[in-house]
């Protein structure tokens, strides 16, 4: 079984280029099944959970074609199937999102009940509670939820979730494109994928106003067309590769991203003394220049801390001056790093969703486990700094997320070495 060893590395210092989004690309190659027109999306990161969604879709009967690196076509002419297969959706939580799709364009869609990382319930009756108040009837099996428009098909509505939920913000959304009349999405989740997936449907001509905001508004039309997309770069990337130059007190340029996502991160790292400067689209991290201290942080939707690099972030406050506390609001099982940094040499106590981390932890290197997704990230930054050698099983999880993590690290130290001289011309330019 494949693992990753890594070693202490010493201050990390150059530039590192941030991929398309994971949490943006997915609900788009979902959303190129409402359009019997080719559809092409561009930065698409190489990752395990977008060659699964790849192979979701030709099951439906798209046709799927790599044009170039980081690019690829999705034509759905027909859609030849309306239920998903059980093999694919059971590795892949994010597969629910073709079920808003399917039900938009063929009034049917059958999906197993999805599997994905085990950080929590996250239940999909958010998702469900949409479709159903737009019209469409639920049959539960053991396994699977069946979803059917009435005879007039779907039909806009008023919506209210409980909770702003990003997958069924999207969900919803993609069904309500096609419906009839007019359907508003209150209390709606607000993160830039939610912006990026609302821009790339107004391409293939839906009517959608408010993305971003609390209430979307989307005006049903009668078809979609073909369209282009350049996927928004990943803030939870561009975060973990933050948290790298800061935990090994080192100097990074990190390109290709949009600082406005990352301003919890920004200043939560300003707040343990870090020094950050801010560019258009990119931002330079200095965790060189003094000491680093402890702060506290709450996960909350976004514009809050992301629950994505509650993780990370952990792993980081092990090594700074002073204790810290994290409390995580958004999932109920995103502690189970917690066991794995202790066999480091972390010390962190946990009190259901609270944690309480004491500061200058000597991490040492050993056999740990990614369990999640971001923990696994959170393994990989501490042992960047931990004596010795880290060794990471069950690294699927971190390639579920993370476009050739493993590598662009020791890029940043060697392929790319930036010198002071020109650390200084950057600050100076932004």
């Amino acid at each position: 079984m494949a693992k990753y060893i890594v070693e202490k590395s010493g201050p990390l210092k150059g530039e590192v280029q941030i991929s398309g989004a994971k949490n943006a690309v997915l609900p788009l190659m979902a959303a190129a099944l409402l359009a019997e027109e080719e559809c092409v999306i561009r930065d698409v990161p190489q990752l395990r959970d977008v060659a699964l969604m790849k192979q979701i879709l030709a099951s439906l009967g798209s046709k799927i074609e790599d044009l170039e690196e980081n690019i690829i076509s999705i034509h759905t002419e027909d859609i030849l199937s309306t239920e998903a297969e059980f093999e694919l959706v059971n590795k892949m939580r994010a597969s629910i999102l073709v079920m808003g799709p399917l039900l938009a364009r063929k009034g049917r869609a059958r999906i197993p009940l999805p599997g994905g990382c085990a950080i929590g319930a996250r239940p999909i009756d958010l998702h469900l509670k949409g479709f159903e108040a737009l019209g469409a009837e639920l049959v539960m099996g053991d396994n699977y939820v069946e979803a059917v428009a009435g005879p007039q098909g779907l039909i806009g509505e008023t919506i209210y979730l409980d909770f702003p939920s990003v997958g069924a913000t999207e969900n919803i959304m993609m069904a309500a494109v096609l419906a009839s009349g007019t359907t508003y999405i209150e209390n709606a989740a607000e993160e830039p994928e939610i912006v990026d997936l609302a821009n790339f449907l107004n391409k293939m001509g839906a009517k959608i106003k408010g993305a971003g905001t609390d209430t979307i508004k989307i005006e049903g039309v009668e078809f979609l067309k073909g369209a282009k997309h350049t996927v928004i770069p990943d803030r939870i990337e561009a975060a973990t590769f933050m948290l790298a130059g800061a935990i090994t007190k080192g100097a990074v340029h990190i390109c290709n991203a949009v600082p406005d996502h990352l301003k919890p991160i920004i200043a939560k790292l300003r707040e343990c003394g870090v020094r950050i400067e801010v560019g258009d689209d990119d931002l330079i991290v200095r965790g060189d220049l003094g000491p680093q201290v402890a702060t506290d942080i709450k996960t909350l939707p976004y514009p809050g801390f992301p629950t994505d690099i509650q993780s990370p972030f952990m792993a980081y406050l092990t090594t700074v001056e002073g204790a810290s506390t994290v409390i995580e609001t958004v999932f109920e099982n995103r502690f189970m790093h917690v066991s794995q940094l202790g066999k480091m040499g972390a010390s962190i106590e946990t009190a259901g969703n609270k944690a309480n981390i004491k500061g200058n932890a000597h991490l040492r290197g050993c056999q740990v486990m990614a369990t999640d997704l971001r923990a696994g990230a959170a393994l990989v930054l501490a042992g960047l700094v931990a004596d010795g050698k880290t060794e990471i099983s069950e690294i699927y999880h971190i390639e579920r997320g993370y476009e050739k993590f493993i590598e662009k690290i020791p890029d940043i130290k060697s392929l790319s070495e930036i010198s002071d001289d020109k650390l200084l011309k950057l600050w100076e330019g932004l």
